[in-house]
């Protein structure tokens, strides 16, 4: 098994079967846990009850001036839970994972995860309205429905929510165990972290981390709507890229009529013969008139190159009365002359 994760950072050749996670009972009534706890926790601010009362105990206590060496540290770690820089940590992690696995679900899935925590979370903080610690007007109140946005707090439930997603993401059970630690203990600590600068009351963390568990326990219940948007999504880039490919003008061939050239001989009529029958069929109507006449005339050539030459095997016969005997053609020019008849006299 490969342990380190950046040992590999090529493609994969084909994507990997993926197996989404379903709303198993033990999901659901985890879920219903979660709920109820939720709804516990509203319940017993609303009612200004003792989780109130510890509410400002713990404010009062002021623990960024009992441990202020932490100030600095931590001032940086609840970075952790903003939603702006963790989102684009993650989405570049889940962005690359998507390119490798040829598939859009991470990014989708963190995209779903987020619209759903902004909607539900930002309902319950503009819905409740309830003032933070620095802002409180009555010691021992609830400082409900003030106009305020605190409750719940929204660093723990983005915390929660976008590194809880690399453990759903998990393939493999042993990484879904360890991102699943890492992020239980981040959110864990973002949501201290809020109660010690004193951004949030300690029932505002309580309730960011159930807002954030909810969101990620209810996503099997949108995995077919990410499935079809993701086919989807395929779907019009496929035809995209179909109307591209049919807006681009046709290129140009790549070898052109080649000139013709006339025979000279019967050595050149015949290669330039040869040449015209190798060479690919001309586009143009002048280019196949030419051909046809360079064809013709090669074949004209062969006809002569294969008449036969009659050649004498003995020397014509030489005219009656001729007194000069004929040549022979192997003495070329030169004659044999007749020997002198002798003189007679009287």
């Amino acid at each position: 098994m490969r342990t380190d994760i950046f040992a590999r950072l090529d493609r994969e050749p084909e994507p990997p079967k993926i197996v989404a996670p379903r709303m198993s009972r033990h999901r659901i009534a985890l879920f219903g846990g979660t709920l109820a706890f939720y709804l516990a926790i509203v319940f017993a601010v609303l009612v200004t009850s003792w989780l109130v009362a510890l509410d400002w105990k713990v404010m009062l206590f002021r623990p960024y001036q009992q441990w202020p060496e932490l100030h600095a540290f931590l001032d940086y770690y609840v970075v952790l839970g903003q939603r702006g820089p963790t989102a684009v940590m993650v989405a570049c992690w889940l962005g690359w994972r998507s390119w490798r696995q040829h598939t859009l679900r991470p990014l989708l899935v963190l995209g779903t995860a987020l619209l759903l925590l902004n909607v539900t979370v930002g309902a319950v903080k503009l819905g409740l309205g309830r003032l933070g610690p620095h802002y409180a007007t009555q010691i021992g109140s609830a400082e409900m429905f003030a106009g305020g946005d605190i409750f719940p707090s929204g660093h723990t439930a983005n915390a929660v929510v976008t590194w809880g997603i690399l453990a759903y993401l998990a393939t493999t059970p042993r990484a879904r165990r360890y991102l699943s630690a890492l992020s239980a203990t981040v959110s864990l600590g973002v949501g201290l972290t809020t109660v010690y600068i004193g951004t949030h009351w300690l029932s505002d963390v309580l309730l960011g981390w159930a807002a954030g568990l909810l969101i990620l326990l209810a996503l099997p219940w949108f995995e077919p709507l990410i499935a079809r948007t993701e086919s989807w999504i395929f779907d019009v880039r496929e035809q995209w890229r179909a109307r591209r490919r049919a807006a681009r003008p046709a290129s140009a061939p790549q070898g052109g009529p080649q000139p013709v050239l006339l025979p000279q001989s019967i050595a050149g009529e015949g290669a330039a013969f040869a040449g015209a029958a190798a060479a690919p069929a001309p586009a143009t109507a002048a280019a196949q008139v030419a051909t046809g006449v360079a064809k013709a005339t090669a074949t004209g050539a062969r006809a002569r190159a294969h008449t036969p030459t009659v050649c004498p095997e003995r020397p014509p016969v030489a005219p009656a009365g001729s007194r000069r005997p004929p040549q022979h053609p192997d003495h070329g020019s030169r004659s044999t002359a007749s020997p002198a008849r002798p003189m007679t006299g009287g």
